[in-house]
């Protein structure tokens, strides 16, 4: 339930109290004496769906520009009253009044914006570099990026050039700062004590997930931005925390950042893409969202302005995540080539310690060395075999031969195999 006041100014009290009979709402009249501009305060309950066209009447009525109308959420109305109002007024959204004020909080001051986004990444890139999936988890839930992707949207389509500016600056000012603050970061850590020798970044799990994003991110990205939407016109905010933590902005932007340290260019490509993705998705299922839930501009002679401008953006949306997804693709094709390869190694290995012509020898796979990197640039896979054989037992010249061919024929591509073989006492 919202409880509408409207601060009625010198002689306009009859018409906001015409208005609102009409409506077919409840209303109390209060006397306003503390400035001489104003003779009363009507305070009216209404539903949530009922507060955008209470409001648009006051206004078509010629309420004027300046009174002031309040509109505030009361927690617990106890009256057997409401069931009329909620039978009158239908729907879930909120009004478009609320949800302007809403995007606005949601693209907060630049310095507690900059601030708390600096601070998220700190902590995401110290979570990447730990391995810790909580402290990653901790830092989505700080990072604010996601408030002004939405901001940006609703300023597209309540016609708010100002909030729709300060929504696109934010977010393009905040995902850079993100990417070089992890990357100086990432610097300073390098080559010191906190971190072991030579270590890579790459063979850290909670990274090796954001370099390695499939197509699967792109449904994720689209999925977090239709939950992110529902919850504000929704009024859930609750929910926006879940969104942002599935969404994950920040970790991919700190594994970016990470990258550059790291001279790694294919890891700031992999996780750029994914940030993207999900930054342009949550843009571009906010914009569909809020036109076809019937948000509009308030002045009637700017919709199709607007709607011109917001299928310019759709459009433009739209190619760049297809481009984007393309190396989504890349990435998806060839993490499958290179798990593909693993797995028929490891099959044809088990079948040959099965196969009668080899006796007594067990195959091991030792390590399986096929990157990403590699099914593009047609870097052979390199397999290291352990043969274990009982003790006193030889095998022919061409032993490696044989097994190199059994995998190659095995997975379909040629492979540097190793092997290796160790004499093993069994007890039997």
């Amino acid at each position: 339930m919202r409880l509408v006041q409207v601060f009625v100014p010198e002689g306009e009290l009859d018409l906001v109290l015409e208005t609102a009979d009409a409506a077919g709402v409840d209303y109390a009249v209060s006397a306003e004496t503390s400035h001489d501009e104003f003779e009363a305060l009507v305070s009216i309950p209404v539903p949530p769906a009922g507060v955008e066209p209470l409001v648009a009447e006051f206004r078509e009525a010629g309420l004027a520009d300046a009174s002031y109308t309040v509109v505030t959420a009361a927690e617990t109305v106890v009256s057997d009253r409401t069931d009329d109002l909620y039978g009158r007024f239908t729907g879930t959204r909120i009004s478009r009044e609320e949800l302007q004020a809403q995007a606005v909080d949601l693209a907060p001051a630049a310095s507690t914006y900059y601030v708390l986004l600096i601070v998220s990444t700190i902590i995401a890139t110290a979570g990447l570099l730990l391995d810790s999936a909580a402290t990653i988890i901790g830092a989505m839930v700080v990072a604010p990026l996601m408030g002004p992707a939405l901001a940006a949207s609703v300023g597209v389509v309540v016609d708010d050039d100002d909030l729709a500016q300060r929504g696109v600056i934010l977010q393009v000012v905040g995902l850079l700062a993100a990417v070089a603050t992890a990357a100086i970061l990432g610097w300073l850590l390098r080559g010191s004590v906190l971190l072991p020798p030579g270590f890579d970044i790459t063979t850290v799990p909670q990274i090796q997930e954001r370099i390695t994003p499939n197509v699967l991110a792109l449904f994720l990205a689209l999925g977090s931005g239709i939950a992110g939407v529902i919850s504000l016109i929704r009024d859930v905010g609750s929910v926006l925390v879940g969104v942002a933590i599935a969404v994950a902005l920040i970790p991919p932007a700190a594994t970016a950042g990470l990258g550059i340290a790291w001279g790694h260019p294919e890891v700031v490509v992999t996780a750029g893409t994914l940030v993207l993705i999900n930054l342009l998705s949550i843009n571009l299922t906010a914009l569909l969202l809020l036109w076809f839930s019937g948000y509009r501009p308030q002045k009637i002679g700017s919709i199709d302005r607007v709607y011109g401008r917001l299928r310019a953006r759709v459009a433009v949306i739209v190619v760049v995540i297809a481009v984007l997804s393309l190396v989504l693709g890349g990435v998806t094709y060839g993490t499958y080539q290179t798990a593909a390869v693993e797995h028929d190694v490891q099959t044809e290995l088990a079948a040959m310690s099965d196969d009668p012509e080899f006796g007594d020898l067990e195959f091991q796979e030792v390590s399986v060395q096929y990157e990403l990197i590699d099914v593009y640039t047609g870097g052979q896979p390199a397999v290291t075999v352990l043969v274990e054989r009982p003790p006193g037992e030889t095998e022919s010249p061409n032993f490696a031969d044989i097994v190199r061919e059994r995998l190659e024929s095995a997975t379909g591509t040629q492979l540097e195999v190793a092997t290796e073989l160790v004499d093993t006492q069994r007890s039997g």
